[in-house]
């Protein structure tokens, strides 16, 4: 849940005139302003850039299949003696 106080009566107002525009209610509308500005279009994915960072790297299939296998594998413990 989230209130909003001391919007001023400009803020208030367009906010209205953007909810009638839209026709949607005033709780859709603030849902949908958050969303465009916390989430812009274009971010990149967390997938997305290390798909980039392996296609920089130049990694063949083979190799990103055994980055893959040895990800998948239980951690072994480091024998230090």
């Amino acid at each position: 849940m989230l209130t909003v106080r001391n919007l001023s009566d400009e803020v208030h107002r367009a906010l209205r005139v953007r909810v009638a525009l839209k026709s949607r209610s005033a709780e859709a509308e603030v849902r949908a302003i958050l969303t465009e500005t916390v989430l812009p279009e274009g971010r990149a994915s967390l997938g997305t850039l290390l798909t980039a960072v392996g296609r920089r790297a130049r990694l063949t299939d083979e190799e990103f299949a055994d980055l893959a296998r040895r990800a998948a594998a239980p951690a072994r413990p480091i024998d230090l003696r």
